[in-house]
């Protein structure tokens, strides 16, 4: 049966008629630039065929009815006038803070019923949030013939997390899920929010090996490694870290804190090799993507510090598989999650096996893989 089918029997189930829409909003992978968005400066993630599905209908009165497939069947209602959060239902903060800032800009917009299942892997670094914040979107936008602009409706997404949920992110996450292209990673420059897609070669896939190494992105070191960016940036009474070139932080490393000098390093370096990733995709070179995600790991690693053991380890052992045939590193905040690796198809089978043979008896965890294909984003027009 389809995820298709069953939302719809769920839906028919929970509320006892048919849904009038299904929207989707695909969880994302980042090829590189991680910790560069936040900075004002490059990501290139992709959309992947991993994501949110909403079964929705509109209502005539201002409530909002929410059942959560995957959160043991969980339901909630609240409404449009009264949105709060909610310290026992973390997941339902997702729909009311997006809501929140749906409401700002369309005010006139009522409620809905809503059956929600997702199959992004939870605490593993692609963005089940954002695919979550993103169908929300799509499916408000469906439901009322809002025409909501992409661009704009990540920058909603971005505002329900920083703003009600709590999550510092940066924009890449929503308008990756909002704006990607099938077969197809995004350069995306996250000050103007302009991009360039950049083609992932026919008989390449993403591969993403989840360390299953839990990570708490809220209450982790994300926040202390924002504000470290940002008083290198106010050192160099720049606007981010985006504004500062690697001589002039070179130039200034005995003024600068250890620590700090280190974490502006990555984000200077990580922002060129963002840029030279695209060139490289864009010339089907894959000795030099190799090249440039094996030294984003080792940035991540050594100046940033939010790789873990396990994480360097799956880097490793891939790594060996692929030579430079493909990339490999560790992808999204860090502190444990996953590892992302461009791999050719026929190599697929090699890093599956390497890894079944060598990360439990290593780490003592078992990790999951899952190879994906870039999609197109809930607004992308063809």
């Amino acid at each position: 049966m389809s995820q298709q089918t069953n939302l719809t029997e769920i839906f028919q189930q929970q509320y006892g008629y048919q849904p009038a829409v299904i929207c989707h909003g695909p969880g994302r992978v980042n090829l590189i630039g991680d910790h560069t968005d936040y900075n004002d400066g490059f990501v290139l993630p992709a959309a992947i065929n991993f994501g949110t599905n909403i079964a929705a209908s509109t209502r005539d009165d201002q409530t909002v009815r929410v059942l959560a497939v995957d959160c043991d069947g969980e339901s909630a209602e609240f409404s449009l006038t009264d949105i709060k959060f909610d310290e026992d239902k973390m997941w339902l903060n997702y729909v009311g803070g997006t809501l929140l800032a749906l409401l700002k800009s369309n005010p006139e917009i009522k409620g809905a019923d809503l059956v929600v299942t997702g199959n992004v892997p939870q605490g593993a670094g692609l963005s089940s949030s954002a695919s979550f914040e993103i169908a929300i979107l799509k499916t408000f936008s469906e439901l009322y013939q809002l025409g909501l602009d992409g661009v704009k409706a990540a920058l909603m997404g971005q505002q329900a997390e920083n703003e009600f949920v709590g999550c510092n992110c940066g924009i890449m996450d929503q308008l990756i899920s909002a704006m990607g292209k099938e077969s197809n990673a995004m350069l995306l420059d996250c000050r103007s929010l302009t991009f360039k897609h950049a083609p992932i070669p026919k008989n390449m896939a993403l591969v993403i090996i989840n360390s299953n190494v839990k990570r708490g992105l809220v209450d982790s070191e994300y926040n202390t490694r924002r504000k470290q960016c940002e008083a290198v940036a106010a050192y160099f009474n720049k606007p981010a870290l985006r504004d500062v070139s690697l001589a002039e932080l070179e130039a200034a490393q005995s003024d600068i804190e250890p620590e700090l000098y280190q974490r502006a390093k990555h984000v200077v370096t990580e922002n060129d090799r963002t840029e030279a990733a695209l060139v490289a995709l864009q010339a089907n070179d894959m000795a030099t993507m190799s090249e440039l995600m094996r030294n984003s790991h080792l940035s991540l690693k050594n100046d940033f510090a939010v790789t873990t053991p396990e994480m360097d380890y799956l880097v490793d052992i891939v790594h060996q598989v692929l030579g430079n045939k493909g990339g490999v590193r560790m992808t999204g905040g860090g502190f444990g999650g996953c590892v992302v690796a461009l791999a050719p198809n026929d190599l697929v089978d090699d890093i599956k096996a390497t890894i079944s043979e060598l990360y439990q008896s290593q780490s003592g965890l078992v990790a999951d893989v899952y190879v994906c294909v870039a999609k197109d984003g809930a607004f992308h027009s063809k």
